[in-house]
């Protein structure tokens, strides 16, 4: 009989604030996303007050950030630090379907100082970074007795193996701890803008009393639910404004608003002009773009 043992002494470690164990454990997963494009979806540039973990899982597709645009496809790992605009397109005849991590409490220092992103490819370890991330979506989605402490480890796990095969460093968000409650009724409205939505929903769906989320939502990200609501209606209109003939009717009942004169009164007071000419000036731009001889 042939028996090896290996000890571990965590003890030491886990005491210390600064250790690799320490910082793991103030990772805090907010949410799991198994998404696929379809035709009928595109996105506009938005941020989050969280790390966030974007798997290609297939597909092939683009990576936008304000000054950036970078292809993505199978196996693609995008990490984006918090507070970073950032958005995601696909080839229509190639749709991407990915998973995407919540993550707050820590983000990632990379190789190139003032990095806020990077893309990695996990290829030769797909069967172990897919394997985890479908646990993820599994245990999320069946929610079976546990299933929160088990998608934390998991989360653990990831993390740990993603800095195993790199040179990025852990970094503890100081006094950035994302208030859950917020996050998840943020990003509710992001998923669901176009969908009627109000306070009560939200505030059952985050399982707290509206006025402490209406409250903690103002303080979180200096802006009420309601307006970040019709914020993100704004800037979905201003897509659609730029780059379809919808007429304004249409597009305020693409994206959840009562009527036309409300859209209208909404854009006005966001931006600061009416629908009609923000469409006018943008077209006008992009015209004379266009014309613009090759130098």
């Amino acid at each position: 009989m042939s028996t090896k043992r290996y000890d571990l002494d965590l003890s030491v470690s886990q005491r210390s604030p600064g250790s690799f164990s320490a910082l793991l454990g103030n990772a805090s997963l907010l949410y799991v996303t198994d998404a696929q494009f379809n035709t009928d979806w595109h996105s506009t540039l938005h941020s989050h007050p969280n790390m966030e973990l974007f798997y290609c899982v297939r597909g092939i597709g683009e990576f936008r950030m304000k000054d950036r645009v970078l292809p993505v496809g199978s196996d693609d790992m995008i990490i984006i630090n918090p507070n970073v605009e950032h958005t995601e397109s696909s080839i229509p005849s190639n749709p991407l379907e990915y998973i995407a991590l919540g993550i707050s409490g820590v983000d990632l220092v990379f190789d190139t100082k003032g990095q806020q992103f990077s893309v990695l490819n996990y290829r030769e370890s797909r069967s172990e970074i897919a394997a985890l991330l479908r646990m993820l979506i599994s245990e999320a989605s069946t929610q079976p007795p546990g299933w929160e402490n088990v998608c934390q480890h998991l989360l653990v796990v990831l993390l740990s193996l993603l800095l195993r095969h790199t040179h990025f460093t852990l970094n503890s968000e100081q006094g950035l701890h994302t208030n859950k409650e917020c996050a998840a009724a943020r990003r509710y409205i992001d998923e669901h803008f176009a969908e009627p939505i109000d306070l009560n929903q939200l505030a059952n769906l985050t399982h707290v009393n509206k006025y402490y989320l209406a409250h903690s939502f103002k303080k979180e990200y200096g802006i009420s639910p309601i307006n970040y609501l019709i914020e993100r209606r704004i800037r979905e209109s201003k897509y659609l404004l730029e780059h379809t003939d919808h007429n304004l009717s249409e597009i305020a009942h693409f994206l959840g608003f009562s009527s036309s004169s409300y859209f209208s009164q909404s854009f006005r007071r966001f931006t600061g002009q009416s629908p009609t000419d923000y469409r006018k000036t943008s077209r006008c731009t992009d015209e004379d773009l266009s014309a613009e001889p090759d130098s």
